[in-house]
This record gives C-alpha cells, structure tokens and sequence, in this order.
C-alpha cells in the first residue's frame, strides 16, 4: 500500500495541479475586480444597493456564482452574480446604466495593465529568481484572463455589458423593446459560445490588445 502511495505521489503532475489552481485564482480576482468595479460606478453615480448589499467588496466570495465559475474554468465562458442595481436611483437612469455597464469592462483592461506592470517589475527586480518568474507567469497569464473577460463583456448581446451600453445610446422606444427581450439574450449567447461563432475573432483580439500592453511594459 505505500508503495503504491509513493508511486501515486511520484507520478502525479504536480505541474497541472498548480496551473489549474493558478487559473482559479486568476479567473477570482478579474471576476470579483469587474463586480466590485460595477457597485462602485453605481455608487457613485448615486445608487447605493450594491453597497448596501455588500456586494463593494473584494471578497470573491460576495460575487461568485458557483456555476458561473465552473463554466469559465472548464468552458472559457461563465458569469458571476449580477450586481443590484436600481435605475431610479440614478439622475439619468440610461446614461447611469452605461455607465455602470462599463465599469467593469474597463476595470478589467486597467487590471491587466496592472497585471504587465507587476510582471515586468518583478522580472527586472529578481531576473535570475525561479518565483519570481512563476509569480511573472501568474500576473501574464491572468492579464490575458482580464482581457478577455473585458473584451467578451464588451459584446452588444444581452446580458453583457456591452448591450447595455449599447442600448442607452438607442432612442426610448427601441431601447424599451430592446429591453422586453433582454431575458433571451442568454439562450442566443450560449448557442454562440457552443457553435464557435465569433470565437476566433476574439482570440485574435484579445492576444492584440495583450501584446500592445506588454509592450508598454517589456
């Protein structure tokens, strides 16, 4: 028996373990920078439910939807929970939706640049450490995560956030009807994200606007 535990323990890839665990940690930290981003625009363009809700926090456990995660993780596609929001909070109901829309996509690419930064000063600080350049990794790799989950949330589809951006520049009657379907934009963007539409558009995106970053940094 412990010879097979020691076999077992020799064995294993040790190395996967760690990326995948690098990954979790990776996709927590953009998940819950994007939410808390959400609460705090909301904040302070006057609509205080999300604080009050507890849901301005840096606790990703406040933000994370289970299933959500588990579909990024295994799928490249997920969703946290959605932040409260209370239109008639705001002065200007559309124009605050926006806004608070895309908080959290840009609060995603200034993570990222973040992330490079981190990277780049850390490589120069400890060039011939071996933790430094697996902390370097770390920051490189959830940068690109940062990046994709700005750019993906970009999208004009509903619920994304791009598609509430996207609505508030349209006049009322269409912004309106807009809204009466926004239920099913779920069903048309997993169908999207299952037949591979638009995918490799924004691959390439998003490995341009990761290597325009890091050429501010390297």
């Amino acid at each position: 028996m412990l010879g097979y535990i020691g076999t077992f323990w020799e064995q294993f890839n040790w190395g996967a373990l760690l990326e995948a665990l690098q990954r979790v940690l990776g996709v927590l930290l953009c998940l819950t920078v994007h939410e808390t981003c959400h609460g705090l625009a909301a904040w302070a363009l006057g609509d205080s439910t999300a604080r009050r809700e507890n849901r301005v926090s840096l606790n990703p456990l406040r933000h994370i939807d289970w299933l959500g995660l588990a579909c990024m993780l295994l799928c490249g596609f997920g969703w946290a929970k959605s932040v409260p929001v209370d239109l008639r909070r705001f002065k200007n109901p559309r124009a605050g939706m926006a806004l608070t829309a895309l908080a959290g996509p840009v609060s995603n690419l200034l993570l990222a640049l973040a992330l490079l930064f981190g990277a780049s000063l850390t490589l120069r600080v400890a060039p011939d450490s071996g933790f430094a350049w697996r902390l370097a990794s770390f920051f490189m790799m959830t940068a690109l995560l940062s990046i994709g989950l700005g750019l993906f949330n970009l999208l004009p589809i509903p619920p994304l956030d791009g598609s509430k951006v996207l609505f508030s520049l349209l006049p009322e009657r269409a912004y309106l009807t807009l809204m009466r379907y926004e239920r099913y934009g779920m069903a048309v963007l997993l169908l999207l994200v299952w037949l591979n539409i638009g995918g490799s558009y924004l691959s390439e995106a998003m490995y341009r606007v990761y290597l325009w970053m890091a050429r501010l940094f390297f």
